[in-house]
């Protein structure tokens, strides 16, 4: 065991509570999640930031001494990297995102350039029994919200709204914020959450900006990149966790699913998901253009059986995109930039939409099946 000072901490170790004086390892299970001390040895001038633990993108310089865990990226605009096979102090690691995920095998990208690298320091010990020396190298799961039991399905729901998108970078956070704030503006109470992703704070924090209490992410149940094998058990924690929140539960649940419906994060695996997709009492769709916003309206018909209820994103910023949608798709076009409240009537049933928080809190509500 040797001591470090720890610069900057991801914010994908939040919930661990890592201390700054760090104990380490030479032992680094090279699994996702494992918790890593790695020194930047590289300068860069884009993507150049570090989420750390209270939400803020602190600048990385060559020398800084950052905790971080292990995961992997598939991102369609960013990094690609996947968890080494093997690992030990001095190997070089990579950073793939904003929110201090580390694996190997990301390449430069025209719009980011090289990514960062990282000596290994070795793996943060955590001392789980009080007195005893003996650490254990630190786990993101370690810290996770326990998953209430039976999921969704363990009571009646309040409205659930999915913001689903093609892909990454289709507006479904702006569109989820400027709901979530039209709906507080009604006095409804919000819960939010992001179902599927690389682990990063900065969405569900935005949701909380606007209104939304209790927020929750999938790394909040232990997860640091959410996939086909994992995402339905988060998910089903995750909205379970929203539903039962003290001392009122929210009125309405408004859920981005991260990535796009073809990525490899788990959207799909969510949606094919009995649970899960049973929950969903509206779908709004994020999209870029007429191409993609037919696609995803007929993959979501076809595949799933779920109708769009709206559509928004940057096909939204013009008239012509806006024709698109309500003329040819027979779907009311709305954009989040706009900040039109009445996407209220359009997301939520009217029994729900057109009463107060107070009224709102004793009906309304959908029963889900197991």
């Amino acid at each position: 065991m040797k001591r470090c000072t720890l610069d900057k901490i991801g914010s994908v170790t939040l919930r661990l509570g890592l201390d700054r004086h760090a104990v380490l390892g030479a032992e680094i299970p090279a699994v996702a999640g494992t918790v890593v001390a790695a020194r930047v040895l590289n300068a860069k001038t884009r993507y150049n930031t570090l989420e750390d633990v209270h939400g803020r993108m602190v600048p990385l310089f060559p020398g800084d001494v950052i905790a971080g865990a292990l995961g992997h990226r598939d991102a369609l605009q960013g990094y690609a990297g996947e968890v080494p096979a093997s690992l030990a102090p001095g190997d070089t690691v990579q950073l793939l995102n904003l929110g201090g995920v580390l694996g190997v095998g990301a390449r430069a990208t025209p719009s980011l350039g090289e990514p960062f690298r990282l000596e290994v320091l070795g793996s943060v010990l955590s001392f789980p029994r009080v007195g005893d020396r003996v650490g254990v190298p630190a786990h993101v799961g370690a810290a996770a919200l326990p998953a209430p039991a039976g999921g969704p399905a363990a009571g009646e729901l309040p409205p659930v709204v999915a913001l689903v998108g093609t892909s990454m970078n289709s507006g479904k956070t702006t569109a989820c914020c400027a709901l979530i704030g039209a709906l507080r503006a009604r006095g409804l109470r919000v819960a939010a959450g992001k179902l599927t992703g690389v682990s990063l704070r900065r969405d569900v924090l935005e949701m909380a900006d606007c209104g939304a209490d209790p927020v929750a992410l999938f790394t909040d149940f232990g997860v640091v990149t959410t996939s086909e094998e994992n995402a339905p058990a988060t998910a089903r924690a995750l909205i379970a966790h929203l539903a039962s929140a003290h001392p009122l539960p929210p009125d309405v649940i408004v859920l981005e699913f991260g990535d796009g419906l073809l990525g490899t994060y788990g959207v799909h695996a969510l949606l094919s998901d009995p649970a899960v997709r049973g929950a969903i009492t509206t779908t709004v769709l994020c999209a870029y253009d007429p191409v993609g916003t037919w696609g995803g309206a007929e993959l979501l018909r076809e595949r799933y059986g779920l109708a769009v209820d709206a559509v928004s994103g940057p096909v939204t910023d013009g008239p012509t995109g806006v024709r698109f949608c309500e003329q040819t798709l027979g779907v009311p076009a709305w954009n989040a930039l706009s900040c039109d409240p009445s996407i209220v009537d359009v997301v939520l049933p009217a029994k729900l939409a057109g009463r107060t928080a107070a009224a709102a809190s004793a009906t309304g509500f959908a029963e889900v099946g197991a």
